[in-house]
């Protein structure tokens, strides 16, 4: 098999700069202690050449294309098992990865805020993170409370990750060409073992404050606490857009003793 086909229902774009592909694998950084790292949809392999030169960590594959993993068995027989055909939203992580591993990618565009959300929820296992997204992805995840691409994504990744925004690749890196820019960004784990609240309400409060963002949180935040409970807190006159991640944590502290 000499290539393999792009499929649009995977919202598949295949990186073809190889400079590109070499800084991404570059910004990994082994001195945090894995020694594991999944590429999550390999395509043809642009970061796996680059990835599997390393000695410094074992490298593992998966894609949900049967083209792809065709491809990739031939390309590289020695990954064996570390080859997994599957899909990452529903990888068992702790049949492959032991406490510290990385993961890297050009990820589907199609499904970038489900990858985030999946590597949030194995946050205790995944220390660092670094890969491609649409460039208005990029920019959320890394956004500072303030600007107006500040919201969900952006609060729940920099509870326990910093996040830092690399470089942009233009559409002409790829085959087929996407419509937009990507970003490339690198997620590296903070020392936030966990929340100093309930992070269950530190969600819905999140989720709240974002979902009627114009509004100041006295208003929008009325679903989670009446008003009558509300103190004069001066948070409650900001909109969600303005709070850090320690603001929300310190109002979530609040609202849970008026529950």
């Amino acid at each position: 098999m000499s290539t393999v086909r792009a499929k649009k229902h995977l919202g598949q774009h295949f990186l073809n700069d190889k400079n590109a592909a070499q800084r991404i694998v570059e910004a990994l950084d082994p001195k945090l202690g894995f020694s594991q790292v999944l590429e999550v949809g390999p395509g043809m392999g642009v970061l796996s050449d680059f990835l599997l030169q390393k000695e410094e960590y074992e490298t593992y594959l998966i894609d949900v294309d049967d083209e792809s993993i065709a491809y990739l068995d031939d390309k590289y027989p020695q990954l064996g098992k570390r080859l997994i055909h599957g899909d990452f939203l529903n990888l068992d992580f702790s049949q492959y990865f032991g406490e510290k591993m990385a993961v890297i990618g050009n990820f589907p565009y199609n499904i970038s805020s489900q990858i985030l959300f999946k590597i949030l929820d194995e946050r205790q296992r995944v220390v660092q993170m670094t890969g491609m997204f649409q460039k208005e992805v990029a920019e959320r995840c890394t956004a500072k409370a303030g600007s107006k691409e500040y919201g969900i994504l952006s609060v729940f990744l920099q509870a326990y990750y910093k996040v830092e925004y690399l470089f942009t690749v233009k559409a002409g890196a790829f085959n087929p060409p996407p419509k937009v820019l990507s970003g490339v960004i690198r997620m590296t784990r903070n020392d936030r073992e966990q929340l100093a609240c309930d992070e269950k309400l530190f969600w819905r409060v999140v989720k709240a404050g974002f979902n009627q963002r114009r509004k100041t949180l006295r208003n929008s935040l009325s679903g989670v606490v009446p008003k009558d409970k509300m103190s004069d807190n001066p948070l409650y006159e900001l909109r969600a857009e303005r709070l850090t991640v320690d603001d929300f944590v310190s109002l979530t502290n609040e609202i849970a003793n008026c529950l």
